[in-house]
């Protein structure tokens, strides 16, 4: 039986009369993929940073490997490893230079080059986050996820505006990190991101969970109401079930 590391119930987030989270539940299971879908506004990145205790909830409860938020916030930051957005970082500093940054923060031990070779940077050591590639920056991005040794990582939409190769690059670290037995929870737009990536996906819309499966369950159930997709193509993929549930094309603002 699987372990379950996060468990969110009647999760609820209001700002002043608008609820922009309505009541969801969901569990995350030890050592799987996990994404969070959904269009633009429609509450996963504000339940994400509640469950990262960046934002506080205004109902529900949440449990972090059997941390509660309401009362062991600081235990749960120990065992989490959160993505960083290019402003996090000082551009005027080598990668080794940042590596210990952090790790000083974390009051860890940590070999920069060792933790470079992790994510195929070890050449660009001596190289300033300004003068990496998109790519780059974003395996940078995801290695100082990996600096306090974290149970659970969480990816926000970690392959935006790369090129092809450079997310094909980015999911292999994905998936290599999660064969080490790390937990991830992704959001990405991405449906076929999603569907390579994930175990499970949850997709939310307007506060809502509106579905909760494998990708491939989820495709299996669309499949069996009859859908199609136009031209003359029969099988349905997790991008066709996603706007099906939700109504929204993916870069909907």
């Amino acid at each position: 039986m699987q372990k379950t590391i996060i468990e969110v119930k009647d999760l609820v987030k209001n700002y002043g009369s608008f609820q922009a989270v309505k009541g969801i539940s969901f569990d995350v299971y030890e050592g799987e993929i996990f994404g969070l879908l959904g269009p633009n506004g429609a509450g996963k990145s504000t339940t994400l940073e509640i469950i990262e205790t960046l934002r506080e909830k205004t109902g529900g409860s949440v449990l972090v490997d059997g941390f509660n938020l309401d009362k062991d916030a600081n235990e749960i930051k120990k065992l989490i490893g959160v993505q960083l957005q290019t402003s996090g970082y000082y551009p005027g500093l080598n990668l080794t230079e940042l590596i210990r940054l952090f790790s000083g923060l974390y009051n860890r031990e940590v070999d920069p080059m060792e933790l470079l070779k992790t994510v195929n940077l070890e050449e660009k050591a001596k190289a300033r986050y300004k003068e990496l590639s998109g790519g780059q920056k974003q395996r940078f991005s995801v290695a100082t996820t990996l600096i306090n040794e974290p149970k659970i990582i969480f990816l926000d939409e970690p392959t935006t505006g790369l090129d092809p190769q450079a997310r094909r690059n980015l999911w292999e670290l994905v998936r290599n990190i999660r064969s080490r037995g790390t937990t991830v929870i992704i959001t990405t737009h991405y449906m076929d991101e999603a569907e390579y990536l994930c175990d499970r996906v949850a997709i939310i819309d307007s506060g809502k969970i509106v579905a909760l499966d494998t990708p491939s369950k989820l495709i299996d159930n669309l499949l069996s109401t009859g859908f199609e997709r136009p031209v003359q193509v029969k099988q349905a993929n997790l991008e066709d079930v996603f706007i099906t549930l939700t109504g929204h094309a993916l870069r909907d603002e």
